[in-house]
């Protein structure tokens, strides 16, 4: 990254949408390199002069950006900023780049484009700022070969593995775990360490509506665990991951001896709906010391005070180090308040939560 402004360049099919994010950048301050119709334009024209950012389009002629993100991992990890229009296929492709090492990503509507790509608050100066400071060595690349202008598109997530039927008897143990920059792949790696039996775990992504279900469809794929997006009276237990709702903040309540999950509109907390800190103080209430909660890589300090509130109740927490973030802003902010308990790598994170929750006596059968 330059020493004074960022640099950046806009990899979109669109002139409209080039020209619209160009002169937003720009105007923000941040020096737009170039602008380039699809990849393979935009190929030479990296190797001549590297941006600190890419922000690069989804559905492209000749290369899709899947493919090219690839190419831009296995060369020279750079922070992209990924594109997308508010679709279902949409949704599901930019969760596979976030997957793939996209560190953000700003939405496009269908309608009123035009009025969005003008609006200086529409997110993708703070997305490219926040992409800027993004520690690209924490971010798992992918293995695949280097694709060519005659690489198919990318083929869309697998379609979801059979799970075994979740434990029918309830938990009051509970796992709460926030994330945001850089979290699509951080939750992907502490979930998939989890066994199927864990405790019932509810998570925080800031991410919009139109993506939270495909984010747990595609967690769902991949996990032992069932994931699924949280709705309003679902039951927490052995077994089930529930996701936030994006627009809309999630809390635990507890009816008896069993735990589910209010889903609710509300207003902003953090600048985010969902917020993490909603989440959190919400387990501290209702679950105490029979939680543990993890506050994973993010910009800002959304969750800091909710995890403080956990301890403060007995709960086992911790956060990610820096060196596995790729934003270390949230969890730093905890840290800082003394939130966190246990400083771990993200590796390590998916095992210390279930051992924080299990018993003794169960740990030693």
């Amino acid at each position: 990254m330059t020493a004074t402004r960022i640099t950046a360049a806009v990899v979109d099919d669109s002139a409209v949408v080039r020209k619209h994010l160009s002169d937003l950048l720009t105007t923000a301050g941040i020096d737009v390199l170039f602008t380039a119709g699809d990849p393979l334009f935009a190929w030479p024209k990296l190797q001549a002069r590297w941006p600190d950012v890419i922000v690069l389009d989804v559905e492209m002629p000749r290369m899709d950006g899947i493919s090219f993100l690839r190419q831009i991992m296995g060369t020279r990890p750079t922070p992209v900023v990924m594109c997308s229009t508010l679709t279902a296929a949409g949704a599901a492709t930019t969760l596979q780049a976030l997957a793939e090492g996209a560190v953000a990503f700003v939405t496009k509507p269908t309608i009123g484009l035009r009025d969005f790509l003008g609006d200086p608050g529409n997110g993708l100066v703070a997305a490219v700022r926040a992409a800027a400071s993004a520690r690209m060595s924490a971010v798992r690349r992918p293995a695949a070969a280097m694709p060519t202008a005659n690489t198919p598109v990318a083929a869309p997530p697998l379609a979801p593995a059979a799970h075994a039927p979740v434990l029918g008897q309830t938990t009051e143990r509970i796992i709460a775990i926030g994330a945001s920059t850089g979290g699509v792949q951080a939750i992907e790696r502490v979930l998939t360490a989890l066994p199927r039996t864990a405790p019932g775990t509810l998570i925080v992504q800031h991410m919009p509506a139109q993506f939270t279900a495909a984010f747990a469809d595609r967690l769902n794929a991949l996990c032992a665990m069932e994931v699924r997006e949280a709705a309003d009276g679902d039951r927490v237990m052995p077994g089930r991951v529930l996701i936030a709702p994006g627009g809309q903040h999630m809390q635990l309540r507890r009816n008896g001896a069993q735990y589910t999950v209010s889903v609710r509109d509300g207003p902003l907390v953090n600048r985010h709906r969902p917020s993490v800190d909603v989440l959190f103080r919400s387990v501290a209430q209702q679950a105490g010391r029979n939680a543990a909660g993890a506050l994973l890589t993010g910009m800002g300090d959304d969750g800091a005070r909710g995890l403080l509130e956990m301890r403060q109740a007995g709960a086992a927490t911790a956060a990610q180090d820096e060196s596995t973030c790729v934003v270390f802003g949230m969890p730093k902010a905890a840290l800082q308040l003394g939130a966190a308990a246990a400083t771990l790598p993200l590796d390590q994170m998916g095992q210390w939560l279930v051992g924080a929750v299990t018993p003794a006596e169960e740990a030693r059968n």
